[in-house]
């Protein structure tokens, strides 16, 4: 297959980083509204809520089926492939498992807390389900900015890369 050249590498590259600074800001955006000092007020948290779905649905979403899309193009149309550099296979993992746990974990437990809102209104806010779901939903907005500032850093460092020394010795080996 035809791979990219250096001025698509360098396209590719720029459409990459506002697309994982659109995901990524909007996890950060999220993570501060969710951290936002709690309030006993229902209307407060009601407006909080609906502003972190608008920032789900709009800018996190975007930038993840984005990202993934642009990865998909990185690894096909270029020499950097799926399997091909252990530190981009480590990458594609970890994106795929914090997409699984924004998916079915974070933008679940906010509707369930979005549909206690809406449903209980004031007295949703000492339900303990709600209370739980807040919870583990803050653990996994943490657990998704831990990742991905560990996905920047595998991308800046590229860990498990081979020297190159080590991959001539090798070429020459074979």
């Amino acid at each position: 297959m035809k791979k990219l050249g250096t001025t698509g590498m360098k396209w590719l590259k720029i459409v990459h980083i506002v697309l994982v600074a659109l995901f990524f800001g909007g996890i950060m955006s999220s993570t501060a509204l969710s951290f936002w000092p709690k309030s006993s007020a229902f209307l407060e948290t009601f407006e909080i809520y609906q502003h972190m779905v608008t920032i789900s649905d709009l800018i996190v979403r975007t930038g993840a089926v984005g990202t993934l899309l642009v990865g998909v193009i990185y690894s096909v149309w270029t020499p950097w492939g799926f399997f091909k550099h252990r530190w981009v296979t480590v990458k594609w993992g970890l994106f795929v498992g914090q997409t699984i746990v924004g998916i079915f974990v974070v933008d679940r437990l906010m509707m369930a807390n979005m549909a206690l809102l809406e449903a209980e209104r004031s007295q949703a806010l000492t339900n303990p389900v709600f209370i739980e779901n807040e919870t583990l939903r803050q653990c996994a907005v943490i657990f998704q900015v831990v990742v991905t500032l560990f996905i920047f850093c595998i991308s800046v460092f590229k860990p498990w890369k081979k020297k190159k020394r080590q991959a001539a010795k090798d070429f020459v080996d074979r």
